[in-house]
Parts: C-alpha cells; sequence; structure tokens
C-alpha cells in the first residue's frame, strides 16, 4: 500500500494498512499509525508523531520546522491523535523551545490552507475552515469550530463549543459555549446550534446564557461580574469551565456588545 513512487525514509515507522500515495515524501524521524492516508504530493516531516486512521490530502505539510526567529534547531516534534483530516495545502509547523511540541487531539477537520503554528494546542472535534491562521501558541478546545478565512493572534485561547465567524480578527480570548462575530469581534450570544447538536439541556443552556447576561450585559467589569456569577449561580460544570476560562484568560477575553 506504499507506492513505488512515494518518498519514504527506511527508518520511518509506518503502522499497519497505511496508504502511501506517488509523490508523497515522508521523513525520518516519523511514526504514522495505523489505517493512515498520505495523499500524493503530501509531506510528513521530522518530529512528527501521527495517530490511526488520519488522512493527510494533497500537498498539505506536516511538521515543518517554526517560522519563528527564536527558532535555532532545537529538537521540537507534532504530536496528533486519531481521526483527523488535513485538508489540501494546510500546513502544520513543529513547536519551539517554548513547549516543545505542536499537539492536535483526535477527531478534528482542518480545511484547506488552514495553518497551525509552533506550539499551538487543539484538542477535539474541532473544525478549522477554509484559510484559517493560528499563530504560535494558540490553543483551540474541544467542539470549537472557525470560520473560513479567521486571523488568530498568537498566544490566544479559544473556548469549547464556541463559533467564530468567519473573517475574523481573533485578537482576545473567546469563552466557551458562545458566539463570536461582528468587527471587531464582539459576544453575539449563546452558541444554541451547536449547544443542542451537543446534546445539552434547555435548563443547562438557560443557565449558561444567564452566567453571560451577568458577564456582558449587567454593566459590570469582568471581575464584579465573575464575583456575582459565584454568588448568584449554583456550581455546574458549565459554570466551573466558564469561570476558569476567564480566571485563567491572559489576554482578556472579547467585549459584549458596545
Amino acid at each position: 500500500m506504499i507506492s513505488p513512487l512515494a518518498s519514504v525514509h527506511p527508518n520511518a515507522k509506518i503502522g499497519d494498512n497505511v496508504t502511501i500515495d506517488p509523490f508523497a515524501y515522508i521523513e525520518e524521524d516519523v511514526v504514522i499509525g495505523d489505517g493512515c492516508h498520505i495523499y500524493p504530493h503530501a509531506a510528513v516531516l521530522n518530529g512528527v508523531r501521527m495517530g490511526k486512521n488520519c488522512n493527510v490530502h494533497y500537498s498539505a505539510v506536516i511538521g515543518n520546522i517554526p517560522q519563528d526567529l527564536k527558532f535555532h534547531g532545537e529538537y521540537t516534534t507534532v504530536e496528533i491523535g486519531d481521526n483527523n483530516n488535513f485538508r489540501e495545502f494546510c500546513t502544520v509547523h513543529r513547536g519551539t523551545f517554548s513547549k516543545e511540541k505542536t499537539v492536535i487531539g483526535s477527531n478534528n477537520l482542518i480545511m484547506s490552507y488552514c495553518h497551525v503554528a509552533h506550539d499551538c494546542v487543539l484538542h477535539d472535534h474541532i473544525i478549522m475552515s477554509n484559510c484559517v491562521q493560528l499563530a504560535g501558541e494558540v490553543e483551540v478546545d474541544d467542539w470549537a469550530i472557525i470560520g473560513g478565512g479567521a486571523l488568530v493572534h498568537q498566544f490566544t485561547h479559544i473556548g469549547a463549543h464556541c463559533m467564530v465567524q468567519g473573517g475574523s480578527k481573533v485578537t482576545k480570548d473567546v469563552p466557551p459555549y458562545i458566539m463570536a462575530g461582528r468587527e471587531p469581534l464582539i459576544y453575539c450570544g449563546l452558541n444554541a446550534v451547536g449547544l443542542k447538536r451537543r446534546d445539552f439541556s434547555s435548563e443547562v443552556m438557560n443557565n449558561i446564557q444567564g452566567i453571560y447576561r451577568y458577564i456582558y450585559m449587567s454593566g459590570k467589569n469582568v471581575s464584579d461580574a465573575v464575583a456575582c456569577v459565584k454568588e448568584d449561580f449554583p456550581e455546574s460544570p458549565e459554570r466551573e469551565a466558564i469561570l476558569s476560562f476567564i480566571e485563567k484568560s491572559s489576554r482578556g477575553i472579547i467585549r459584549g456588545v458596545m
């Protein structure tokens, strides 16, 4: 299942039932798990550790060195889980000394011309539409959807179950469970459709919406709104996820309607 026209280093570790098409290029320090498919002209470079059943489509490049002037050839990796799809011409770069690895979880769809820069951490079930560009050390949580052409600033955090409008400039952290849109990027309400698809109950969704009313519509600053949420809303996984996200935010969260 490895084409004689592919360039596969003999020391690369290739799992069972892997298909490597003509003109694909696999370097020496690479691990490719069972059931993967590497399409024509795709490149999987040194430092890549790929799980099972991943597809690397035409001319995608996984594991190139970072576009970071602070990188001086140190050994770094790209760690990839299972069931990921990397579409045409997308690029994923290795880590730097900062974190030493770029991490992509499982069950993600990274569409054509997307870029995942050095030291990014992508969790599971993420959709990045065409031409999304992630700068270095961005983190994206489970089930997030990022619309086509979005530009995400370095060190930004995008929360779980949120949806970011295509073409957005993401320069602040986007909290979980919400829709973010307009220019500049702001809170646009609950990601109700996405949450229903994930089987969130109406009661849980109403509770999340109530928390964000405090944060974005109470007229209080974020610190005071968080204090009120802690006092007025009972503990729940969703409350803790929102509060933890906000408290750990290094760039600050996006604003509400001005």
